[in-house]
């Protein structure tokens, strides 16, 4: 079978000799595994749309009953080059595709999801970063994964946590004490999610703070079951 789609590459691996394996997300099939023979070759042709969230329309073809496609042509539409040059940037783009392999299973297609990391991507490549970007993603992403809450927890306003879940990513610049407040607390809902639903800790998180426990004051304590996440049926 041949098909085409749009894909941003979440993760890629040298394989063999010359061959390279990637994970991409696509808004048509969902997250993929797919073989680039040859890519490494110094006549390799294909090694642009391999690299880490490179954004291309790619040509695939999978053998009757197979499960890893091979990917034989592609189109680049961004390699992000603004992401790359920054170091800060370059780990937050890798961080949001992590959580994007780590949470969405194989072959089951979310066009909102691949919209989801599409605009976060291009909001690191053009906007300004800043410290809600990594809750924020995550929390969007928890919705479309079906683990979104239906209210905001922790005495979270619900001003602050529609920000977090609708505004501009690169808008969230916060500096009131308030808001700080509730951005920890987000983090801690980040945190609890992350924890309870993945078998091992993502390579990314230690560097954005959602791996640390947020100090509890007598204002944010709370009932261990106010945070329990259940996912939406």
């Amino acid at each position: 079978m041949i098909f085409t789609d749009s894909g941003i590459i979440l993760f890629r691996q040298e394989f063999r000799e010359a061959d390279r394996m990637v994970s991409l997300y696509t808004p048509e099939h969902g997250r993929l595994n797919a073989r680039l023979p040859g890519v490494l070759r110094a006549a390799g042709k294909l090694k642009a749309v391999s690299e880490p969230f490179a954004c291309a329309d790619y040509r695939f073809y999978v053998r009757r009953g197979g499960t890893v496609a091979t990917i034989t042509g592609g189109k680049i539409n961004s390699i992000f080059p603004h992401i790359r040059q920054d170091l800060k940037r370059t780990t937050l783009a890798m961080h949001f595709c992590e959580l994007i392999q780590r949470l969405t299973p194989l072959h089951q297609p979310s066009e909102a999801k691949y919209e989801l990391l599409l605009a976060a991507l291009t909001e690191l490549e053009l906007g300004e970063i800043n410290s809600a970007f990594a809750a924020a993603f995550t929390l969007r992403l928890m919705t479309l994964a079906g683990f979104g809450l239906e209210r905001p927890v922790l005495k979270i306003s619900a001003e602050f946590w529609r920000r977090m879940h609708e505004d501009e990513l690169s808008s969230l610049v916060f500096s009131e004490p308030e808001d700080l407040l509730a951005l920890s607390k987000c983090n801690s809902v980040c945190r609890r999610f992350l924890n309870q639903y993945l078998t091992f800790p993502l390579n990314t998180l230690k560097n954005f703070g959602l791996n640390e426990p947020a100090p509890l004051t007598e204002e944010n304590q709370t009932e261990p079951e106010e945070l329990v996440l259940h996912p939406a049926h």
